[in-house]
């Protein structure tokens, strides 16, 4: 059996959902970004344009136009069915919470032809969470990608124990195609190897930031000096976007979800979401 990949959708259009987006077609295939609504579809453009802003200046074969065309090439729906009739891969790159992507992978395998792969990015659930709403589990696996995907160009692929061997090659075969070097999970994880590294990080900077222990500037000047990596912690997550770590804490446990109050009231609340609104816990220009 060959699978052809060529024409893909993504589900999703915030801040990760449209860099895949825009990823996959500067690479050559046929895209749709699927999101709830003419106002999230309305966001999605402007986040294209300034993709295309960002990939005329600092991706090889960016410029001469490449980007803008690439953002115009894109086709924006908010309807589910028609977004996913034709598609070879969808992947899903909605709201971190259990239920809606259940909920959204019910519809999904009503709508999608029988031959359709279908990805999840979720950063923190089991792709064997979601299998037995998908209607295809063999087709089903976990396609996780780390934030600003034209530099930092990870692409971790996990199945679970119903995935055919034959659909992940072809995962991991997309993964390269796009630009990406695939992480292969044998089993699977939560947090994938990335987030397995990285979440425990993030949470000790903000339980010493919302301790009282020390500032954001002061942990991240500390790890910078101390280990030479090129950036803080909190400089990390004002890259993530604050509300994808309270959307993840705030259905943990007791230490998490007072972690994910500190967050909401000193920056959430407050309009400080991260480099996207132009201040999170630094400020951008």
């Amino acid at each position: 059996m060959t699978i052809d990949i060529r024409k893909v959708t993504v589900l999703g259009t915030g801040v990760l959902g449209s860099q895949i987006a825009f990823q996959t077609a500067f690479s050559g295939f046929t895209v749709t970004a699927y999101d709830i609504d003419d106002k999230a579809l309305a966001a999605a453009k402007e986040r294209l344009g300034k993709l295309a802003a960002v990939y005329a200046t600092q991706v090889p074969g960016g410029g001469d136009g490449k980007a803008e065309q690439t953002a115009a090439g894109i086709t924006l729906s908010s309807d589910l069915a028609q977004a996913v009739r034709d598609a070879d891969l969808v992947i899903e790159a909605i709201p971190e919470v259990l239920t809606i992507k259940q909920d959204t992978y019910e519809k999904l395998g009503k709508l999608a032809p029988e031959r359709t792969i279908f990805a999840t990015n979720s950063s923190t659930l089991l792709p064997s969470d979601l299998k037995d709403f998908t209607g295809r589990p063999d087709k089903f696996l976990a396609l996780h990608f780390a934030n600003q995907v034209w530099h930092f160009n990870t692409a971790e692929v996990m199945g679970t124990p119903d995935t055919d061997p034959q659909v992940y090659q072809a995962v991991v075969d997309f993964a390269t195609k796009i630009g990406m070097v695939p992480i292969e999970l044998h089993k699977e994880k939560a947090g994938y190897v990335l987030n397995s590294l990285l979440v425990p990080l993030l949470d000790a900077a903000m339980n010493l930031a919302a301790g009282g222990y020390a500032d954001p500037e002061a942990v991240d000047k500390t790890w910078q000096i101390g280990t030479g990596a090129p950036a803080g912690p909190f400089r990390i997550l004002d890259v993530i976007g604050l509300t994808t770590p309270y959307n993840i804490m705030v259905h943990g446990d007791d230490t998490s979800k007072k972690l994910a109050q500190w967050l909401k009231e000193n920056y959430i609340d407050k309009g400080k979401l991260g480099i996207a609104t132009g201040e999170g816990f630094y400020k951008y220009s």
